[in-house]
């Protein structure tokens, strides 16, 4: 619609009072994908800024929220919008959500299917980076199990993710050391360390 055009020349305090006003943070789910559809469309492309501001205005309430599997309709939204703001979405949704204390069972699935489904390589790496600049827990385990499991496009098999770049790599080992002692009793923990060691045994002395 011509009306959403507005959101281009908004600045970000304009853009969180329409937000608001539009109670975009509770609207019904299959609005969302409808609305999240008509972003992709929207040319020019919105800012990072913009971009930033819907991604938490539209996912951030629910995703916190969420005790049970999310709906299609709000994983299709999702899907939707990180796929062509996928930067400002890893960086406001996905690292609120990654430092939310508790257990947070259906929050870190939903982490876990974004990264295998969803999100382009570059933004895997932010993730698996956000992740290392908290301490370990058991629920971000699964998090960081998903970025070494990711199946690159077009494979049956499960392979390394590209390339770690060696300062991720790096941190990766260093941080699964160093909080070793934590996790001395979790089956978590141990099928990560031997997904390292069998995924990157060349990397790893």
């Amino acid at each position: 619609p011509p009306e959403l055009h507005i959101l281009n020349k908004c600045s970000p305090s304009q853009l969180e009072g329409l937000c608001s006003f539009l109670q975009l943070s509770t609207c019904q789910e299959h609005l969302l994908g409808r609305f999240c559809s008509w972003l992709l469309a929207l040319a020019p492309d919105l800012s990072y800024t913009s971009a930033a501001i819907l991604a938490e205005q539209l996912f951030l309430r629910r995703v916190l929220s969420l005790t049970q599997p999310p709906s299609r309709h709000l994983m299709a939204a999702l899907a939707s919008f990180c796929s062509k703001y996928s930067q400002p979405f890893c960086r406001v949704l996905l690292a609120t959500v990654l430092r939310e204390p508790g257990e947070g069972a259906e929050q870190t699935k939903l982490v876990c299917e974004l990264v295998e489904e969803c999100l382009e390589p570059e933004c895997v790496r932010l993730v698996l980076s956000q992740v290392l600049e908290v301490p370990l827990s058991e629920k971000l385990l699964p998090v960081v199990q998903a970025v070494l499991g990711r199946q690159v496009r077009g494979h049956t098999t499960t392979t390394p993710l590209e390339v770690l770049p060696p300062e991720l790599f790096d941190l990766l080992v260093l941080t699964l050391c160093r909080q070793a002692p934590a996790f001395a009793m979790s089956q978590n923990y141990a099928k990560l360390v031997m997904a390292v060691l069998t995924t990157y045994q060349s990397q790893v002395s």
